[in-house]
């Protein structure tokens, strides 16, 4: 685990294709100057041991100089000693549905985008509580298992795509079965599942899965996004739309928003529903589901000390500069030796 001290430096990083700019300008000009003066052949003969690398490799040296001292200031910690804490709260699966239908745009950006934002919105409202992910569509599969860790949470959840699942359409009963196995019996007293979906589901089997979870004790929230109106399915590439998805007919298809479903799947388990669409709706919804929920107690590991790394950043730096005086500036005999640019010395005889 890594925090950064200062990030506010990393701003600084700016300076670097700035400098690479004004070298790019500037060898423009130059070689301009030297057409008007004569042609690169002239100057060819004037000086034919000059090296066209030797600008470009000092510059670079600076800059991976410059990115390393910015680094310093910056100034990563790294976590070296772990403690366990105790904490209470209610543990949170999210079940995000990943299917081609998610892609329409009835709500913006499209369905799915939105349940994105959805989820990490409210992990931002959490305090406490643990959350697991789970992707579906014509399966499902588990993205994070149960953790406290809830940047880990949002790095999972920014990669739930359409495509990472082959096979596609909707079963709302693999996601509440995979769910339920996330839960460890032996210690939970609340066991929550979010569903965020457009409620279409090809398997049909979405009412006797919510049977199963409440026999398990589960309770389940049901989050739709899209309208009832619906809309179709947009096909991209490069961003640009070039079709929308078709039946066997050959008609385009128009997803609707299943929200009776969804009410069904949420009531068969002494949970609610609620339009996903609106962001702070959801959040007043969640918050206050989750409020008077018995909180249950768990252990956690949390880094509680953490080392500064600054100082090997600046060694590097500080070394990079002195390659760069010693190799572009320091007039030793070694230094000459080596002939790095061809750049021989002439000596009178």
């Amino acid at each position: 685990m890594y925090q950064l001290d200062l990030p506010i430096y990393l701003y600084a990083l700016a300076i670097i294709p700035i400098l690479w700019l004004g070298e790019s300008m500037y060898s423009l000009w130059q070689k301009r100057r030297q057409t008007q003066w004569g042609g690169v052949e002239l100057l060819d003969q004037l000086s034919p041991n000059r090296s066209k690398f030797k600008p470009r490799l000092k510059l670079f040296l600076l800059s991976i100089a410059l990115l390393f001292l910015i680094g310093g200031l910056v100034n990563p910690k790294i976590g070296t000693e772990l403690e366990t804490v105790t904490r209470e709260g209610v543990d949170l699966v999210f079940a995000v549905d990943v299917s081609k239908s998610m892609l329409a745009e009835d709500i913006a950006p499209n369905r799915l985008e939105k349940s994105k934002r959805l989820v990490s919105a409210i992990i931002n409202r959490l305090a406490s509580d643990r959350v697991g992910i789970i992707a579906y569509a014509a399966q499902a599969v588990p993205q994070l298992p149960i953790t406290t860790d809830y940047g880990a949470a949002k790095m999972f959840l920014q990669g739930l795509n359409t495509e990472m699942l082959s096979s596609q359409g909707t079963a709302i009963d693999a996601a509440l079965d995979l769910s339920a196995t996330f839960f460890d019996d032996t210690q939970q007293t609340n066991k929550v599942v979010f569903l965020i979906s457009d409620g279409e589901d090809h398997s049909e089997e979405g009412i006797t899965a919510a049977n199963r979870a409440a026999a398990a004790g589960i309770t389940i929230f049901t989050l739709g996004v899209g309208t009832e109106a619906g809309s179709p399915i947009p096909i991209k590439k490069n961003g640009i739309v070039e079709s929308y998805k078709k039946d066997l007919d050959g008609e385009v298809v128009v997803t609707k928003r299943n929200a009776t479903m969804l009410q069904q799947i949420a009531e068969a388990t002494t949970g609610a529903y609620q339009d996903g669409n609106n962001t702070q709706q959801v959040l007043d919804f969640v918050t206050e589901q989750l409020k008077d929920m018995d909180k249950q107690e768990f252990e956690a590991k949390k880094f509680v000390s953490y080392k500064d790394q600054f100082q090997a950043f600046l060694f590097a730096s500080f070394l990079l500069i002195l390659i760069e005086r010693m190799v572009f500036s320091t007039q030793t005999k070694w230094i000459k030796k080596l002939n790095l640019f061809n750049e021989k010395s002439q000596t009178n005889s």
